[in-house]
């Protein structure tokens, strides 16, 4: 008897990445399956949707639509906000993947009775010890394992990612030498998907119930050195745009929403040898100990320094480093590598 072959789901939005993860799941002998979500549509724009629609119909591929943008406001859209609100700094891309995306790709996967959930991150998914872990992608400059440390076991092996060895470059390059020039040439998405700019027309406009008062900027001392516009404009780490002038340079270092306040420091103010994280994922608890053996990062693309993870009794984490960062804003992820590995992550508090 033939044996039939592997059944994947693949999370299709229409892009260079995940059009080409489909041509490569195919050769790899799955049969694939594409589901595209509708999060976020700009003015009703389904030009996405079309495109992956054109692509599954070209590659003889069964293509599902699935309509998530009540879940995506309610459980993206309204975070971003009252992050924002809160005087934190939101990482709704992170959000998205554990909490909606993969979520919805496992459950639709079930229905369907398909082995494999895709997708086309720049990441790949490794066993060792008996735990699945995102592992990085080859290609530096695209690796997405930062935003996917909050995945499960459950999920995680069940998972393949085909451009995880792949560069960019390369990924373009194949999508040209099959005949598909429009998908090889599209351009990289950049920023998110429902707010590709400034945060702050998009937080004015959606959160049209909050006061936006001005307020004080203060030094650490907390003498007034100037007004602001609303706390809520304004993140950890900001140097540009504040609209003070002052005969130094200086960072926000605080937000305090309680009496729309923003504290305003020098660089070296900014730096600190500990943090917090809440809602914390540790894969494996063997991989941490005593020693400053592990990389935390605060930011998708730099500020990585070794560290060392405490368990603290009231539920949270301290991440103690061995060097110091500056900028490390509440409400953004800390993710935990071990080499290439991602062993953990966190929300910074």
């Amino acid at each position: 008897m033939q044996r039939k072959s592997p059944s994947c789901l693949l999370g299709m939005s229409g892009g260079t990445d995940s059009s080409v993860a489909a041509m490569v799941l195919q050769d790899l002998g799955y049969t694939v399956i594409g589901v595209t979500f509708r999060f976020w549509e700009d003015e009703n724009s389904k030009a996405q949707l079309q495109d992956a629609k054109l692509l599954a119909n070209t590659l003889g591929i069964k293509h599902i639509e699935y309509d998530a943008r009540s879940l995506f406001k309610n459980k993206i859209i309204n975070y971003f906000i009252d992050e924002y609100l809160h005087g934190r700094t939101p990482v709704p891309c992170t959000k998205c993947n554990v909490q909606l995306k993969w979520s919805l790709l496992n459950s639709l996967a079930r229905e369907l009775n398909c082995e494999v959930i895709s997708t086309g991150h720049y990441c790949n998914v490794i066993e060792k010890d008996g735990y699945y872990h995102i592992s990085k992608g080859v290609d530096e400059d695209k690796d997405q394992s930062f935003f996917l440390w909050g995945l499960s076991q459950d999920i995680l092996k069940k998972s393949i990612f085909p451009l995880g060895k792949l560069s960019k470059q390369v990924v373009r390059k194949m999508a040209s030498e099959k005949g598909f020039d429009a998908v090889a040439t599209k351009k990289d998405s950049l920023g998110l998907c429902f707010c590709a700019d400034d945060y702050r027309p998009f937080l004015r406009k959606h959160a049209t119930d909050f006061n936006y008062v001005s307020g004080n900027f203060v030094d650490e001392a907390g003498i007034i050195l100037g007004e602001h516009k609303g706390y809520p404009f304004y993140t950890v780490g900001q140097r540009r745009g504040l609209g003070i002038h002052l005969n130094r340079a200086v960072f926000v270092k605080e937000i305090v929403p309680e009496t729309n306040t923003v504290v305003l420091a020098s660089l070296k103010s900014l730096y600190k040898t500990a943090f917090f994280v809440k809602e914390w994922t540790l894969i494996n608890e063997a991989d941490f100990t005593k020693a400053f053996d592990i990389i935390t990062k605060i930011r998708y693309r730099k500020q990585a320094t070794f560290s060392r993870i405490v368990k603290m009794d009231n539920g949270l984490l301290k991440i103690e480093l061995a060097e110091p960062l500056e900028s490390i804003a509440p409400g953004q992820a800390a993710v935990f590598y071990k080499e290439s590995i991602v062993v953990g992550g966190g929300i910074i508090v």
